[in-house]
């Protein structure tokens, strides 16, 4: 008897079955890199993560074929997770009017479309809930010159009247002058997360993070240089985080038990030079000690965007070092149920080996020398990539190949396959 296709299960058309999915690891003996993860009750099957990378290209905050097609490129190729873009939980939210949003009921349908279709491919969908606060209201970024920023008017469908942030402070040139929320604006925020993750989880999707990273509305507060109010989401650490905590506890307590949540925190905005006080590293230590109470599974460690003052400087892997410092932290402090993700400027297959690399020797930083249980020295447990999946939407496979790792190719792409010897 011929040999059969079989069918993935319950996908609305035909697609062989992929199993095990593609960029699972069919060598022996994988680096961390490609072993599997299981966060609550979802497996990866491998540490490559697709970070949120907005595309300024939503229809009304509805999501269209061009997402169903460039997420799932990102997807069927091998990433364990890939995350939609920023999505605002409320109108007034969004970065730009093109920006996706789940602050109604039929923006569902189309992220349950790409749901689908990942599942289909037995691959994991991931959401970023957001809300740009004072940097809402802004023109896509190829409109204006590079590094240069222009406010949307309401004849291009923005909103300036309706800009709000923890205070009235601009984010800087170019950016519009927001409105300090009312305690009605704020509970309206942590009600928008709440909605937008119920439906999050009605559109199908398998992970959900919150955005409190570059200077949007949860960053803003966090830092007492964009956060000046008086009442009790100002003055005091305690006081600042609590919007955050606010949506933290939201979100946890509509979504399934078995659902991971992630938060996107920026470590440092980078201001030590220019301010007394600000959001730092040890902030985010004393912040990422709460986490785990509070139902959070991951900490995804990013930075800056708070001040156009920052002193920053890029280099590849540039906040790699934070993120092991924070994992170091937290193993010294006993906490080893948060997980740690690297992201920035991670381009080369050997370095996002070594970034998870459980049992690193010869390692001389002595940031990332603390040993979990199992002898981990990693300095992070998930890397998540965006830029250079837009460079090579197949990258998990050349990571592979590079290292000298037999993976899983999507069934139809066997034959592209890299031959042992060859050389990209």
């Amino acid at each position: 008897m011929a040999p059969r296709n079989t069918p993935a299960l319950n996908a609305p058309f035909f697609t062989p079955k992929q199993s095990p999915p593609a960029g699972s690891a069919l060598s022996t003996n994988p680096p961390t890199l490609f072993t599997p993860l299981k966060i609550r009750d979802v497996e990866f099957q491998n540490r490559i993560w697709v970070a949120p990378m907005c595309t300024y290209s939503a229809s009304k905050g509805h999501l269209t074929d061009f997402h169903l097609v460039h997420l799932s490129a990102f997807a069927y190729r091998g990433a364990s997770l890939t995350i939609i873009e920023a999505t605002s939980v409320l109108p007034n939210g969004r970065i730009s009017p093109e920006d996706s949003g789940l602050w109604s009921d039929s923006q569902i349908a189309p992220i349950r479309r790409i749901a689908d279709f990942l599942h289909s491919q037995n691959q994991k969908l991931g959401i970023q809930l957001a809300h740009a606060g004072r940097k809402a209201s802004m023109v896509a970024p190829w409109l204006v010159e590079r590094g240069t920023a222009q406010t949307a008017t309401a004849d291009v469908g923005g909103w300036l009247g309706d800009v709000m942030g923890a205070s009235a402070i601009s984010w800087g040139e170019g950016y519009p002058m927001p409105r300090e929320m009312s305690a009605r604006d704020v509970r309206d925020v942590v009600e928008g997360f709440r909605d937008s993750a119920r439906r999050a989880v009605e559109a199908g999707v398998d992970v959900i993070e919150i955005h409190a990273a570059h200077g949007y509305l949860l960053c803003s507060f966090l830092s007492p240089i964009s956060n000046r109010r008086t009442d009790t989401y100002g003055g005091s650490f305690e006081n600042r985080i609590r919007i955050l905590v606010e949506v933290i506890e939201a979100i946890r307590a509509v979504i399934p038990s078995g659902m991971p949540l992630l938060v996107r925190i920026s470590a440092t905005e980078w201001m030590e030079q220019h301010a007394s006080e600000s959001w730092d590293f040890e902030s985010t230590i004393k912040l990422a000690k709460l986490l785990p109470g509070l139902g959070v599974d991951l900490l995804d460690v990013s930075s800056g965007g708070n001040n156009e003052a920052q002193a920053i400087q890029l280099h590849n892997g540039f906040q790699v070092g934070i993120a092991g410092r924070i994992r170091s932290a937290l193993f010294e402090a006993g906490i080893k149920d948060l997980l740690v993700g690297a992201v920035g400027l991670i381009t080369e297959a050997e370095a996002a080996k070594e970034i998870v690399q459980n049992g690193k020797p010869g390692s001389k930083d002595p940031t990332v020398e603390i040993e979990d249980e199992h002898g981990a020295t990693a300095k992070a447990d998930i890397v998540l990539v965006a830029r250079q999946f837009l460079r090579e939407p197949e990258w998990v496979l050349r990571v592979a190949h590079r290292l000298g790792v037999e993976v899983k190719w999507p069934q139809q792409y066997h034959r592209g396959q890299f031959l042992k010897d060859s050389k990209i």
